[in-house]
This record gives structure tokens, C-alpha cells and sequence, in this order.
């Protein structure tokens, strides 16, 4: 497993200017960069996602652009706000989120809170979300050509 170090704003300019320093934030957007789609594996907390796949999503802007995003989470409502917050944020970055999403309950898809065990549903709902990321990262490919001029945010 790869691992990555990403120090909460250190970088001397925002993520949206793509002028990034840092080696851990070059090589992080390197790897984003190289994705078609993601699906995005997330706790609630407090009723949100967590600090540290926050900081992971902020650090960068255009590797994110034209990608399709699902969702995967997991608490006590199944970590349904979480992936509230986190389309929000999806579509600041310009990512498309698919509508499937998988949503484990720590009362029912997990035995003693800690052994995972999920539901013949949750099997089903996961390849239905992934079906849904690979076609929506099929039809957002024109977009991610890399010869499309790359247009960001003025800085007013």
C-alpha cells in the first residue's frame, strides 16, 4: 500500500492555481492525476467526513476536474451525511458523483461493530456504484483530453 504525507496547507498557493512545491503534493497530484474515476471510502464523524480525506481532497483542484466520484461509507447512519458533505465538495472540484452509493451501517453490515459482515444488498448497491463510475468516467473522457486548454478560476 502506498502511502502519502500531506501536511494541512502547506503549499505557498492555493490548490486552484495548480502551482504546486511540495514533493508529497506533486507526487499526490501525479497519482490523482493518472485516474479516470475514483470511489471514495469514508467514516462519519461528527456528522461529516473525516479531517484527513478533507485535507487529502483540498490539497489539489485540477486532478480532480472531469472525473466521476462514488461513494462508499460507513457509521452509524451508514455514513450518509459524511457523503452529503462530500458531494458538495465534488462538485466545487468539477467531479460528477454517481447517484449509487453504498452506505454500511455499523448495527447491521458489522458484527460487534468490528467484523465486517455486509448485507447481500450491500454487494449489490457496490456494483451498481461501481457500474456507475466507469460509465460516467467513459463519458467525461473528452473532457480530460490532454490537450483541452485548462481553465481556472480568475484570481479576483
Amino acid at each position: 500500500m502506498v502511502t502519502y504525507q500531506l501536511p494541512h496547507l502547506d503549499e505557498a498557493y492555493r490548490p486552484s492555481m495548480g502551482q504546486y512545491s511540495q514533493p508529497h503534493t506533486l507526487r499526490w497530484a501525479e497519482t490523482i492525476a493518472s485516474y479516470d474515476g475514483f470511489i471514495i471510502v469514508t467514516p462519519e464523524y461528527n456528522h461529516s467526513t473525516s479531517g484527513a480525506l478533507k485535507n487529502a481532497i483540498d490539497v489539489l483542484y485540477a486532478e480532480w476536474n472531469n472525473k466521476a466520484v462514488g461513494f462508499v461509507s460507513y457509521g452509524s447512519v451508514g455514513g450518509a451525511r459524511a457523503v452529503e458533505h462530500l458531494r458538495l465538495i465534488s462538485g466545487e472540484l468539477q467531479m460528477a458523483d454517481v447517484r449509487s452509493q453504498v452506505a454500511l451501517s455499523l448495527f447491521t453490515d458489522f458484527e460487534n461493530f468490528s467484523t465486517f459482515k455486509p448485507n447481500q444488498f450491500q454487494q449489490d448497491a457496490l456494483t451498481t456504484t461501481l457500474d456507475q463510475v466507469v460509465a460516467w468516467s467513459a463519458a467525461l473522457a473528452p473532457l480530460r483530453k490532454p490537450d483541452r486548454p485548462c481553465v481556472l478560476p480568475s484570481a479576483a
